[in-house]
């Protein structure tokens, strides 16, 4: 039996630690974060998957996913992210100061894979990437793998304190040393420096997995600029935008607003427009899902609650 369709208004948000000290008495955010229902859940981007989305087996199989978006061709397979990115060496370490998007041409992207392919093709990994911010290993589909970490866990960080470790990391490590020196002396990177622009002078990877064999969504419609998002939801069979306002999103939609950390502008153009369309009726309810593990709900009946107050700690 298909689960019912939501009615409200789902909002993604940064932490709400990060965005309380910007919530003056004067906002609709204040309000509702003195009025609304309050609900702990478990924080984190991976826990707001998974409320949103159900992957079987269960995980998040990342390069799978967006290997399938990107080509087509995950299936039957494990895939590893091999993306480019720029480390810098200072006095006392060698940190990761750039991944995927590193403003990369495609013909360039190209240049760059010629002499990684034998390196990757002689240890039956071959090398491709579909477009310029994503590069994939093909691995077997049983290949036992290290954990390896996410950029966005590394960024800004010394490299070495997040390589994959013990002896299924060795060959990996190995891997990524001799990688990085094919690319330090290629000469599409003496252009780029040349140009002012970042050389790709390493490859991280992450996010090794095979296609799932079930995703479905919780919500209707899905409207985010993240890649992963959108990978999710082509695989679940969910519309999917990058066109987020709060004035057209239907009930039931998913709008991803992590990397807004501006209480005032998230107030003036999402949470007082969608209250106003909670209390026409247009919408049943709004959630904000905060990344620090809290959920507050407003429903229409909530202005009415004068007595609350007192803003969530």
């Amino acid at each position: 039996m298909n689960s019912p369709e939501p009615k409200d208004a789902l909002l993604w948000l940064p932490p709400w630690q990060a965005l309380r000290g910007q919530a003056s008495k004067t906002m609709a955010l204040h309000r509702l974060a003195c009025r609304a229902d309050v609900v702990a859940v478990e924080a984190g981007d991976g826990a707001r998957i998974a409320r949103a989305f159900d992957i079987l087996p269960r995980g998040l199989p990342l390069a799978a996913l967006t290997r399938q978006m990107d080509a087509g061709d995950a299936l039957g397979f494990t895939w590893l992210r091999a993306d480019p990115g720029f480390m810098r060496a200072d006095m006392a370490s060698v940190r990761l100061m750039a991944c995927g998007e590193m403003d990369l041409a495609p013909e360039e992207c190209e240049a760059l894979l010629v002499p990684l392919k034998p390196l990757f093709g002689d240890e039956g990994f071959p090398i491709s990437a579909p477009v310029p911010s994503r590069w994939y290993l093909c691995l077997p589909a049983e290949a036992r793998l290290p954990d390896f970490h996410a950029p966005r866990e590394v960024l800004g960080d010394d490299l070495f304190a997040h390589m994959p470790d013990g002896d299924l990391g060795r060959r990996w490590r190995r891997l990524m040393n001799e990688a990085q020196v094919i690319l330090h002396n290629h000469e599409v990177n003496a252009r780029r420096a040349a140009a002012g622009k970042l050389p790709v002078n390493t490859l991280w990877f992450w996010g090794a997995s095979r296609l799932p064999d079930h995703v479905r969504c919780a919500r209707s419609q899905v409207r985010s600029g993240d890649v992963l998002l959108r990978a999710l939801a082509a695989r679940a069979g969910v519309e999917f935008s990058i066109d987020a306002q709060a004035a057209t999103l239907p009930a039931g939609a998913l709008a991803d607003l992590r990397d807004v950390g501006d209480a005032a502008l998230l107030d003036r153009h999402w949470i007082s427009p969608l209250m106003a369309r909670v209390a026409r009726g247009e919408l049943e309810s709004l959630a904000l899902d905060f990344g620090d593990g809290r959920i507050l709900r407003w429903k229409s009946s909530h202005r009415w609650c004068f007595w609350r107050t007192r803003l969530i700690e």
